[in-house]
């Protein structure tokens, strides 16, 4: 019985130690919709023996109640944006890792380095950055754009014909910077300023949608979208005869991050895929794919002309500069949560 049991022993321990071996090969990705090529994530796997399962999400609000709804635990690392990175750290969703455990850590571009919304870079690498304004079918309106009355105050042949970004951050900045109300702002007035504009604005959009933003160009069911830069040109690609807005009361700027979700399951993979992709030829193929920009040295030179060039991707010189979404204390967020509710219904 004693020799059964030793037996018994040793295979249960050989049991349980191939199964952390087939643990430690999977990578479980949460991320962004349409924004990396399957081709790369195939060179992941072909160089590591990694298998690669992804979900996708189509706004940063989704994915953090999803995490938070019990899929933590399930994923190894996800791409929030800038802001969403810090609320998850207040939120103690991230794990941390060391530089040294990223033998391509000095890839990262020096401004992407020391970040606010992760100082020194301990959660999170950066992934692309772009921005978020709108874009109008020049087949159906041939006037000015560079204004946000395109969204909050269109003109009668854009009415009825506009889709936003189902995205609570990217909808009420962009009103915000329309009135000229700054962020986190508590001042009753402003806030009911704010609440006003959304919902005489509402009257004129058809649709909110964030997976949709560019097909919906595409086959012209809009006449504008609110939209981020890259999926604008990518509808230009598909055929919409769209031009791009950098409005002179401003836009969103943002950037995507890939960090390292607390109770991984499969640590060992995430840290493997987040240096692979601060390989400047891994950074340029999600670039060139997903036609936004990226934050790590020497992607520039592999780039295609066509994205170098891209009128999304070079603001006019006379574009204000962008603005980071800010992230308010819990209390403020909970007035500006009650105005999206509101918009939404």
């Amino acid at each position: 019985m004693k020799t059964l049991l030793k037996l018994g022993v040793a295979g249960l321990a050989l049991a349980l130690a191939s199964g952390a071996a087939q643990a430690a090969d999977k990578l479980s990705i949460y991320h962004w919709f349409e924004y990396i090529p399957q081709e790369l994530l195939d060179k992941f796997s072909s160089e590591t023996g990694i298998e690669v399962t992804m979900d996708t999400f189509d706004s940063n609000e989704s994915m953090l109640a999803t995490l938070k709804a019990g899929g933590m635990g399930s994923y190894d690392v996800a791409v929030p944006g800038d802001y969403m990175v810090e609320i998850m750290i207040n939120e103690g969703l991230l794990d941390t890792f060391e530089r040294s455990e990223l033998q391509n850590f000095d890839n990262i571009q020096d401004q992407w380095v020391d970040v606010s919304f992760d100082p020194g870079r301990r959660h999170s690498i950066p992934y692309q950055w772009g921005s978020t304004s709108f874009a109008v079918n020049r087949d159906m309106f041939s006037g000015n754009i560079r204004t946000t009355d395109i969204l909050f105050n269109p003109p009668e042949e854009l009415r009825g014909k506009i889709n936003m970004l189902d995205s609570q951050g990217e909808v009420i900045l962009m009103a915000q910077l329309h009135l000229g109300i700054p962020q986190c702002s508590t001042d009753r007035d402003q806030l009911r300023a704010l609440d006003a504009l959304l919902q005489e604005a509402k009257a004129h959009w058809a649709s909110f949608g964030s997976d949709t933003a560019k097909d919906v160009l595409v086959s012209g069911d809009a006449a504008v979208g609110q939209i981020w830069n890259g999926f604008s040109a990518k509808a230009r690609e598909e055929g919409a005869n769209i031009e791009y807005s950098y409005p002179a009361q401003g836009y969103v700027a943002w950037m995507d991050n890939v960090v390292l979700l607390r109770d991984a399951p499969n640590r060992a993979s995430a840290i493997k895929f987040m240096d692979f992709l601060l390989e400047a030829d891994n950074a340029a193929a999600v670039t060139n794919f997903a036609q936004y920009t990226s934050g790590v040295e020497g992607v520039t030179p592999l780039l295609t002309e066509a994205l170098q060039n891209s009128p999304e991707a070079n603001p006019p010189a006379d574009a204000p500069t962008g603005t980071f979404i800010a992230v308010c204390d819990e209390e403020t967020q909970a007035l500006y949560d009650a105005v999206w509710t509101r918009l939404k219904k």
